[in-house]
């Protein structure tokens, strides 16, 4: 039997998109086809063009067709060809022209920042790729053959199981696994909760704190949920203040961005509220794992599984490129987040998945969250030590806990501190930046300093720029 067009092309070469059309013949139109590929940039110089036999396979014409095509380009200086590697798209010292007209008219691309101290991003030079890869390596020879397949919409069970132990362990969680949904992080499940057949979960107005990150406002607003800010002080949100809402969004373990963790009598009183209205309290672990200078502070979740919804990722504690993260829910609200996730696994790689059950379940993950709270206070201590010797007269709050510190500036400051910073390449966020549009509480300045970004041998540098730009006295 004669051997398959398909199955011939498939094992001798690789595959090259070519047009063959206009005058001239076969030959003359895969010239002009290879010409334009090179000439518009689509084939890169050095770019290896399949065998003869390959393409003209893929192409339907005869094998003299593509050697004589081939030729003809060499020859004009378009390709060259070398025994043993092969034939090749030639080296050119001008670009293809629709490069050239890009780079003619378009401004130069903007630089980053030479220090980076904004909020909300672990160092990325810390992720503990040997470990890491320990576990990716023996979750992918164990994984049995449906991991390959369409994935549960609930997340790997391996997964869940992992988690269901670890944060019952460190975080004070009461759940089981059939409760946890995986996600890719806070605002994929802020998405979830919010969709089509999650239960109305978050069908109506939202209580958010005064203070927070805007663009989960704005994902909310573009959902059809109203948000009401609920004002701050040094216990944390004003709980007391809930009104006619049905479910209340907060940071208990280390308010964002002002810190500090939601009291002890106003979680027993959000609770107390959630149960009386019927609602739901979304509890936002932020900064959770990562205490300095207090003992640790277990999850909202605890005092009442049924009206408190749990989200957490590994974002801050081990790197945001995972897009891993969790919903620990109420049973009666698992059934609607399934809903509204669909059928199928999305957004969170599944091999993924085993690796972080792995990680977590021989004591990788504790141990790296160990090593990185010392790296990390090591590095709020540094902070606080050079403001102290260099602005004495700037306050330091919120950092018992997370991985941001925050600077009070005299009043009518922070506009020209933040433009202070970034003339000098310094990226911080002012406070103002965080603050709900409809907020009653006074406007405060500050700088939102987060301390895990840069790597160790940038630090000292960023914090000397830092105190460079901070008002004078």
């Amino acid at each position: 039997m004669a051997e398959s067009w398909v199955n011939h092309a498939e094992r001798i070469g690789a595959d090259l998109l070519l047009e063959l059309s206009g005058p001239g013949g076969r030959r003359a139109a895969l010239t002009r086809a290879l010409r334009e590929a090179v000439r518009s940039g689509r084939l890169a110089p050095g770019t290896r063009l399949p065998p003869y036999r390959s393409l003209a396979a893929d192409l339907g014409v005869a094998r003299n067709t593509v050697a004589d095509a081939y030729a003809e380009l060499v020859a004009e200086g378009w390709l060259t060809a070398r025994q043993g590697s092969g034939t090749r798209v030639a080296d050119r010292a001008e670009p293809p022209r629709s490069a050239a007209r890009t780079t003619a008219g378009a401004p130069p691309r903007a630089r980053g920042p030479r220090h980076d101290l904004r909020q909300g991003t672990p160092d990325a030079s810390s992720f503990p790729r040997a470990a890491w890869l320990t576990s990716y390596r023996r979750a992918l020879a164990q994984a049995p053959n449906e991991v390959f397949g369409p994935g549960d919409p609930a997340g790997r069970r391996e997964l869940r199981e992992a988690l269901a132990g670890y944060l019952a362990r460190a975080r004070g969680v009461r759940t089981e696994p059939d409760r946890i949904v995986i996600c890719s992080g806070f605002a994929h499940a802020l998405r979830l909760l919010c969709g089509q057949g999650a239960g109305g979960v978050l069908s109506g107005p939202l209580a958010v704190e005064a203070y927070g990150l805007g663009f989960h406002r704005e994902l909310l607003a573009t959902a059809g949920v109203r948000t009401a800010p609920l004002p701050l002080d040094e216990e944390g949100a004003r709980v007391d203040a809930l009104a006619r809402e049905r479910a209340v969004l907060l940071t208990p373990a280390h308010q964002f961005p002002t810190g500090g963790p939601l009291g002890p009598a106003r979680r027993a009183a959000v609770v107390d509220w959630a149960r009386a209205r019927d609602g739901v309290v979304l509890e936002d672990d932020y900064d959770g794992e990562f205490r300095y200078d207090r003992k640790p502070v277990g999850a909202v979740q605890g005092l009442d599984p049924e009206r408190v919804v749990y989200i957490g990722s590994v974002s801050k504690s081990l790197s945001p490129a995972l897009r891993l993260g969790w919903l620990v829910l109420p049973e009666r609200c698992v059934g609607g987040v399934l809903a509204a996730k669909g059928d199928r696994e999305g957004w969170a790689s599944v091999l993924d998945q085993l690796a972080l059950a792995d990680f977590v379940s021989r004591g990788s993950y504790d141990r790296h969250v160990r090593r990185m709270r010392q790296r990390y206070r090591a590095r709020r201590d540094r902070l606080v030590a050079a403001l102290a010797e260099r602005a004495p007269h700037i306050a330091v709050t919120g950092v018992a806990a997370g991985l941001h510190a925050l600077l009070r500036l005299p009043p009518g400051t922070e506009r020209s501190a933040v433009k202070a910073a970034a003339w000098r390449g310094v990226a911080v966020d002012g406070l103002s930046a965080f603050r709900h549009p409809e907020t009653d509480m006074p406007a405060q300045d500050g700088l939102v300093v987060g301390y895990a970004t840069p790597s160790e041998h940038a630090y000292g540098a960023a914090l000397d720029a830092l105190c460079e730009v901070l008002p004078p006295r």
